[in-house]
């Protein structure tokens, strides 16, 4: 078994300012190998802390992976760290340094001193290339043991990563294969309920996940060949689809945009939005059965698209009535085979409230939905319960009733 720990170096991560998508890959990319990763974790531009968590990691795991820090300013100091953790002293390296001006030369641009740092090099490390930038990485053996430090830029982190890491790790002769279930209308505490007992087992694990579009399931097995590791996970997976098909819309790299697409069947969709900004066509952008589409908040607009005086007057624009009538203006005035309305309130002591409406032969159907948060938040939400009353209204009526909901 080979343990891991990540490590990402930065204070701007630290901090939140830039959100660490490097070790959501790296971790994804480890599991898929059949690495276990035990610990995550975020430490500034600090010599002494970046050291320490160098060598408190080494003493846990087999391989420690850095992410960033490989730049060439005085904060950058990955290297340094890893340096005093293994004693010995970084030294420029005549190869790299002409590889480096080379690449300044190829730019037409002079190298700057400060760029010097970048060709550093331990007696212990390996130096990994760098396709498209300037920092090269570090592969260091160190007692049977791996560090591995990687630049920050995530473009140059995956290409290393692909290109110069995986060839030279001593990967287990195990293979991970696993499936995603996603669901939605379901909460994760149910869905625990629904599977019961296989949330607790190890291999074939099922774990649950809240997501922004539900609730995501994933079965996961591992075994020595991909082919052993997916018969192990069959039937485990059989009975989660099984148990989840009244919830489910997708696996794995489906998209709720995607499978309303799909439940269209070759239908087209019009899409009417007040409130929230264009969320729902931003999702829908890209897919093959959206038509067209109106974005506004201005009521003499929207009552050329269908919102009639009497119910703006009586209940106003995010109203159950108000959400209706647009779903059906979105066919007769957008020219759709299928309408989708979303309004929602963004601000105001009413921020959160939104219904979603939709229209379509023999299809009427209107949700409410009532979830405070910023604006942002509102609209995400707008978006995603006007994408699900989509997929559950127009799925076909014998996928619905597999768990007994059409």
């Amino acid at each position: 078994m080979l343990l891991a720990e990540i490590i990402s170096v930065g204070t701007e991560l630290l901090l939140g300012e830039i959100v660490d998508s490097n070790a959501a890959y790296l971790a994804r990319e480890l599991a898929a190998r059949g690495v276990h990763l035990h610990r995550k974790s975020v430490i500034g531009d600090n010599l002494n802390r970046i050291a320490e968590g160098v060598r408190l990691a080494l003493s846990r795991a087999d391989l420690v992976i850095l992410g960033g820090g490989l730049g060439p300013t005085d904060d950058d100091l990955t290297r340094e760290a890893i340096a005093a953790v293994m004693n010995e002293t970084p030294e420029v390296d005549p190869e790299l340094l002409a590889w480096l001006e080379g690449l300044f030369t190829s730019r037409g641009r002079v190298m700057p001193e400060i760029n010097r740092k970048q060709a550093w090099l331990i007696p212990s490390a390996e130096a990994l290339p760098n396709a498209v930038g300037t920092a090269p990485g570090w592969f260091v053996r160190t007692g049977g043991k791996i560090v591995v430090a990687l630049p920050g830029p995530p473009r140059e982190m995956q290409r290393m990563w692909r290109d110069q890491v995986l060839p030279r790790l001593p990967l287990p002769d195990h293979a991970l294969y696993a499936v995603t279930v996603h669901t939605q209308g379901i909460g994760e505490g149910n869905v625990a309920e629904l599977l019961g007992e296989l949330t607790r087992q190890a291999n074939p694990s099922v774990a649950t996940y809240a997501r922004r579009t539900g609730v995501d399931v994933r079965v996961a097995a591992s075994a020595p060949t991909l082919d052993e590791a997916r018969a192990l996970a069959a039937p485990v997976l059989e009975t989660v689809r099984t148990g989840l098909a009244r919830w489910t819309w997708g696996e794995d790299d489906d998209t709720l945009a995607g499978a309303v697409t799909r439940a269209l069947g070759g239908r087209t969709l019009g899409v009417i939005e007040a409130g929230s900004g264009g969320a729902v066509c931003l999702s829908l952008a890209d897919e093959p059965g959206f038509l067209d589409a109106a974005i506004t908040e201005d009521h003499a607009r929207l009552i050329t698209l269908g919102l009639t005086p009497v119910t703006l007057s009586a209940h106003g624009v995010v109203s159950e009535d108000g959400a209706r009538e647009l779903a059906a203006g979105a066919r007769e005035h957008l020219g759709a085979d299928v309408g989708l309305a979303v309004v929602t309130a963004t601000r105001g002591e009413h921020a959160g409230h939104t219904y979603v409406a939709i229209s379509a032969d023999g299809v009427e159907k209107v949700s409410a939905l009532n979830w405070p948060g910023d604006a942002g938040q509102v609209r995400e939400r707008a978006a995603t319960a006007a994408l699900a009353l989509a997929f559950r209204a127009l799925r076909p009526r014998e996928v619905g009733s597999a768990g007994g909901n059409a």
